[in-house]
């Protein structure tokens, strides 16, 4: 839990998010990070297009301080459904409120995603909205079924560490949704803390999701729950059509093609942007073996100079606390 306290403390930090953006990819990071504009990230899409992987493509985006930089990742993610379809990739979108302007003001934000929801229906494109902390938990569920009355192009994410997870996907039983474990940072009243339970209620959430669900997207690196996911989709004649796994790019990518080659529909999570270092921390928070697979091809000298700087920072607000 230390570990992913570190990995949170360091995603929520502004001055590295902002220096590290200064450097742009150059640390490493374009190996878990699809490009920084719309020209690079078109061609990871059809590389992994032509394995027979279908992407979901999300534009990145930290602390939104204010209407205009909302406005701005609107216009950047009506662009990219554009180009998907001027294209005709096999890719759908994954948004966040909070890059939409939630925080500033909740009407503002519904009107910019179903803008966005709005243009990717008119070319049959999906659109997730990916879920944030807890906060924004309820806010974010409360727009997708608002908006499912209208058009049925919208799902979201449920979170195997909360304890009300099963009561919303209950809830979303006729949307489509992906289930994550969870990378953020919550107290015990609402969430399992230890990996345990957490795997437990993810498997438990897939299950019943494939059994009752419309379309469920199992999003995991984990190899033992892929394993028994793959036994229960046999066993119980789950059809194609139902499901698909899903994973981040650049990670277990070995894994991402023996799947998609072993012919289960597989997704792969596309990020692009400048602003990637507080997607990839939390992307080591939600799983610290995450160091593991990516820590030869991401962290160089300027990579640990960042992570040594919010280390700093990190544990002198710990003693500052502690005081």
């Amino acid at each position: 839990m230390a570990l992913k306290d570190f990995f949170i403390a360091l995603s929520e930090n502004q001055f590295l998010n902002d220096n590290a953006k200064k450097y742009g990819l150059k640390l490493g990071a374009q190996t878990v990070v699809a490009g920084t504009n719309l020209d690079e990230v078109i061609i990871s899409i059809q590389k992994l297009n032509a394995q027979g992987i279908s992407c979901t493509v999300d534009h990145l985006g930290e602390f939104v301080q204010n209407e205009a930089e909302a406005i701005a990742a609107k216009e950047e993610i009506l662009r990219m459904i554009e180009v998907i379809h001027e294209h005709q990739l096999d890719a759908h979108i994954s948004l966040k409120p909070s890059q939409l302007g939630l925080d500033l003001n909740v009407d503002f934000c519904y009107q910019n995603i179903e803008e966005i929801v709005s243009c990717a229906q008119q070319y049959k494109l999906f659109v997730n909205f990916d879920m944030e902390n807890y906060e924004r938990l309820q806010v974010t569920l409360d727009f997708v079924l608002q908006l499912s009355k209208t058009y049925d192009n919208v799902g979201t994410v449920i979170q195997a560490y909360l304890h009300r997870a099963m009561d919303d996907l209950e809830t979303l039983k006729n949307t489509r949704v992906r289930i994550v474990k969870g990378a953020y940072k919550e107290p015990e009243t609402v969430a399992f803390q230890t990996k345990g339970e957490i795997d437990a209620n993810f498997i438990r959430l897939a299950e019943y999701h494939l059994l009752n669900g419309k379309f469920t997207s199992i999003a995991t690196h984990d190899h033992r729950i892929i394993a028994h996911l793959q036994t229960f989709i046999r066993e119980q004649a789950i059809a194609k059509e139902k499901y698909e796994f899903q994973m981040l790019y650049g990670f277990r990518t070995d894994l991402q093609k023996s799947l998609a080659d072993e012919g289960y529909p597989f997704c792969t999570y596309i990020p692009y942007g400048e602003d990637w270092y507080g997607y990839f921390m939390r992307r080591l928070a939600e799983r610290p073996q995450n160091i593991n697979l990516v820590a030869k091809q991401v962290f160089n000298k300027k990579t640990n100079t960042l992570i040594g700087i919010g280390a700093a920072a990190f544990l002198l607000g710990r003693l500052t606390k502690k005081k």
